[in-house]
């Protein structure tokens, strides 16, 4: 109650607002049409759509529908022609009672634009209602010194018709002592009176029986009768008199049943049985009987019957006050119904729209009425609904009010409003109705499909088997059903060289990715794509994201051995002196891997010597160092093998020969091998052979050099090209002291300066040859540095 007090003003400039806006609607004057009750269904009342101006098929545009004041169909519209017409048989007694004229308020309700036509229907009685007597035979006790000219009062008869269909006239049956005059109340209800115009004699006729005819004016006229048995008394010369002959009484609507209205009094100066005194309602309707309770000797009425003030407002009681000797008086009883706020608001819906579309701009959700069965203060409302929400109640006509949205909705913030509706009247204490409205926003495609990721990273080792499921890409859509329902796809390359369509392939459904083929990470090492996610709204919508797919390595490929050659047909000999000091590097073995990381990471060791202790290789570089100093009765000629192994998991290796001769001095000639020694025994004879052989070797060694600088080449730019492409570096890190890398950077940290007085290569089917003492500076760059 405190927060609709605070509210007040607030309420009442909305109330204020509706009556402005009440006025500003009645865009049509309101008229009245008429009908005879009991017609049948289905007969024509009147053409609206000529009433109002307007055409047939505007009735339907605009939704026109006839609402009632009382919610009860009794009329109905037909939108195909414009006419009224009667939805049921209508019976005026029971929609209005004695009230006259019987008026039924409707309204024509039109939308799009909102308009209201206010109209009524009068029922017409009909006289279908024949006059009744309350009794079937009243008695009078009259004196027999009664005057002619005495009136006394009779029981009016009741008819439910009104107008002239109502009592006209009374009569009585012809006898020689009464005639009847017919009289009319205030209100112009007739009542009869029995006049005499003969004196009685007891002693002659002591009582006589009369018929009373009440006739009311309908064509034909209808009529009813009672039976009146009058009793010829002796003398009594006092009536009995009320204190007043008008009581006027105000009753709450709300007074419980048994509570007495009102206590009339009457006295009678006679005294025995012409002094005492009974009450009796001398006209009592079925309504007043139904309700209102006398009592006959204390002359107090009571209720019987709860009051409503919206039903009957007022009644009008006449009581008759009667002695033993057969003398009464009368008087009247005014009653007004106090109204009470005992009517809550009543709130009725006329249309309803769920769901509405998100993003729309002002849009009518509902339009209702509302009303209150009481009166004046009791009977005015106020309208709101939370004021959180976005929306909005527009008062218009005839306590119209229309629910809208108080701009777009956004689906995705809140897809479900429940509206709370609630009229409270002004009364005390207040009253108050809520009506509760669930409105759904339903979804448009506004929202695109978002990525988990605005980049992925995906890892997949080479040599994959295909159709390998190596990652997913996950978008999201916040809109519903099927704009909410997400669809991926591979995105043509930027980059056209890149064979998208062969390595990988998306799921639509789910955006699972799968390795067409098996992928080589020294072919490719790393490429990228971008991924489309699309919703199914109309019209779609889309984004992307970029996957970057990262080829790992595997150790798939062993050491190669770039010197010494192993693929000659006679392996080449180092030459060691003598007197070669511990620690003499006699050569140097290199080797490259394919792969990368420490799949790549080499590693020497000696596996085979023909002396064992002399040589010795260094583990990280390959270098083949003397361990001792020689002696006399070291060999000749020396067979070393060397494995070189990579640091993969598991490791692939491959080995090498090396041939050691050892000699005195490069000045010295060396011993040649012995397969050389059968050949220069053969070759002795023919000196001039020695010269072509020294061009042939020559010619060998420049050939083999140029080759060898070809591979190198090569090598080096495939794997220029292969870095390119994948656009992947070597990973970094600290390698083992032991390990050379030998990694696609293909450069060695150190460069060995190589001094020799003489050198001599030594092939197969060659001879020994001299050269003379020079310095050789041999650097060693990439993994091909000699």
């Amino acid at each position: 109650m405190e927060a609709g007090g605070e509210r007040f003003p607030k309420q009442r400039q909305v109330l204020i607002l509706f009556i402005l806006l009440g006025v500003a609607f009645a865009g049509w004057e309101s008229r009245r049409y008429s009908v005879m009750e009991e017609t049948m269904s289905g007969t024509l009342v009147a053409n609206l759509a000529k009433d109002l101006g307007l055409g047939v098929g505007e009735l339907a545009a605009r939704e026109a529908r006839v609402v009632s004041e009382d919610n009860e169909p009794r009329v109905q519209l037909d939108l195909q022609t414009g006419e009224l017409i009667l939805n049921e048989k209508l019976d005026r007694e029971e929609m209005c009672g004695p009230t006259d004229p019987c008026v039924m308020r409707f309204q024509v309700l039109l939308k799009k634009p909102l308009g209201v036509f206010r109209a009524e229907l009068v029922v017409r009685d009909i006289n279908d209602h024949s006059p009744e007597f309350p009794e079937r035979e009243m008695t009078l006790k009259i004196l027999e010194t009664s005057p002619p000219g005495t009136v006394f009062p009779l029981k009016t008869a009741q008819d439910l018709d009104v107008g002239n269909n109502n009592i006209q006239n009374y009569n009585i049956s012809p006898n020689s002592h009464f005639h009847v005059s017919t009289r009319s109340w205030g209100d112009g209800r007739k009542y009869p009176e029995l006049v005499l115009y003969k004196e009685l004699d007891r002693e002659e006729q002591a009582e006589l029986r009369l018929t009373l005819t009440a006739l009311d004016g309908g064509s034909p006229p209808r009529s009813g009768t009672t039976q009146v048995r009058i009793l010829v008394l002796d003398v009594n010369d006092n009536a009995p008199e009320f204190a007043q002959t008008h009581y006027q009484v105000q009753v709450p609507e709300n007074s419980p049943v048994g509570a007495l209205i009102v206590k009339v009094s009457a006295r009678d100066l006679d005294t025995g049985t012409n002094g005492e005194i009974s009450y009796s309602f001398f006209y009592s309707s079925q309504e007043i009987s139904t309700t209102f309770e006398l009592s006959s000797i204390s002359g107090e009425v009571r209720l019987i019957k709860k009051l409503d003030f919206e039903t009957i407002s007022s009644y009008e009681l006449y009581i008759d006050a009667s002695d033993g000797g057969g003398l009464s008086g009368k008087c009247s009883v005014s009653i007004e119904v106090l109204d009470v706020n005992d009517n809550s608001p009543e709130l009725i819906i006329s249309s309803l729209t769920s769901p509405i579309p998100e993003n729309s701009p002002e849009t009518e959700v509902a339009l209702f009425r509302i009303r209150d069965r009481d009166s004046g203060d009791n009977g005015r409302m106020t309208c709101s609904i939370q004021d959180e929400l976005p929306f909005l109640l527009k008062p218009s006509a005839e306590n119209f009010y229309t629910l809208v949205t108080n701009g777009e909705l956004d689906r995705e913030i809140k897809a479900e409003y429940n509206i709370t509706i609630t009229v409270t009247d002004l009364g005390t204490p207040r009253l108050k109705t809520e009506h509760n409205i669930t409105v759904l926003v339903s979804d448009v495609n506004d929202n695109a499909p978002a990525f988990t990721q605005a980049s992925y990273t995906l890892r997949v080792r080479e040599n994959n088997s295909p159709a390998l499921h190596i990652g997913t890409v996950s978008a999201t859509d916040t809109d519903a059903g099927a704009n909410a329902q997400v669809t991926y796809s591979l995105l043509p390359p930027a980059d056209p060289h890149v064979p998208l369509a062969s390595l990988v392939s998306i799921n639509a459904d789910n955006g699972h990715l799968f390795a067409l083929r098996s992928l080589d990470y020294e072919a490719l090492r790393a490429f990228e794509f971008r991924v489309g996610a699309a919703d199914r709204g109309s019209p779609p919508l889309s984004s992307q994201a970029l996957v970057r797919v990262l080829v790992e390595d595997d150790n798939d490929n062993a050491p190669f051995v770039l010197y010494p050659l192993q693929n000659t047909s006679a392996p080449c000999t180092e030459l060691l002196p003598r007197a070669a000091e511990p620690g003499y590097l006699v050569t140097k073995v290199v080797a490259v891997d394919g792969d990368a990381g420490q799949n790549a990471w080499l590693s020497y060791q000696l596996l085979k010597a023909t002396e064992p202790g002399l040589f010795g290789v260094w583990a990280h570089n390959g270098e083949v160092r003397t361990a001792r100093p020689l002696s006399e009765r070291d060999a000749a000629r020396h067979r070393l093998l060397v494995l070189v192994k990579d640091n993969g998991e598991p490791p692939l290796s491959a080995s090498v020969t090396l041939h050691v001769l050892l000699v005195d001095g490069f000045s010295q000639p060396h011993l040649p091998p012995p397969e050389a020694e059968a050949e220069a025994a053969a070759a002795a004879p023919a000196d001039p052979l020695t010269v072509y052989l020294v061009v042939a070797l020559a010619s060998v060694s420049s050939l083999f050099l140029f080759s060898v600088l070809v591979f190198v080449a090569v090598r080096l730019c495939g794997r220029g090209g292969a870095a390119r492409a994948g656009r992947c570096s070597v990973p970094e890190g600290p390698f083992p002291g032991h390990l050379v890398d030998v990694s696609g950077t293909g450069t060695l940290s150190h460069s060995y300066q190589y001094q020799t007085t003489s050198v001599l290569i030594a092939c197969s089917n060659s001879v020994s040859n001299y050269y003379s003492e020079e310095d050789i500076s041999l650097p060693i760059v990439g993994h091909y540095g000699l």
